[in-house]
């Protein structure tokens, strides 16, 4: 997938973003953002898994360690829900990691925390 059409799919999940944002406002869990995002977004025609096991390969050794990708949009796109005061360094290279594990080029943290979402918007290329 080139750059133009990975910003399409990310602008499209940012839209899906809005909707949930606007219809359940800060204060919830994670999970049930979660699903309520997975839900638009398959609303909307995109393919979408949920809670991915990620096994990681050390050594030649694949080892399930319980690494889980929270949504993966037409096999391109990560996003990372969060519901937290503000997202922090940690958080940005917990995704950045999964970007580089799954060759994935970009992904979205989507902090659901948030009075306005735009501020709760983070977008992470991996080079």
């Amino acid at each position: 997938m080139n750059i133009e059409e990975l910003n399409k799919l990310s602008y499209a999940a940012i839209g899906c973003a809005y909707s949930v944002h606007s219809s359940l406002g800060p204060g919830l869990l994670e999970s049930v953002y979660e699903h309520c995002l997975a839900y638009e977004l398959t609303k909307s025609g995109r393919t979408v898994q949920s809670q991915l096991a990620l096994p990681l390969t050390y050594k030649s050794v694949k080892l399930d360690i319980g690494y889980r990708l929270d949504i993966l949009v037409n096999d391109e796109l990560i996003i990372e829900v969060k519901a937290v005061d503000e997202i922090s360094d940690v958080h940005k290279a917990q995704l950045l990691t999964y970007l580089r594990l799954t060759e994935r080029h970009l992904g979205l943290i989507l902090n659901f925390n948030v009075a306005n979402m735009q501020k709760g918007i983070h977008r992470i290329i991996r080079q």
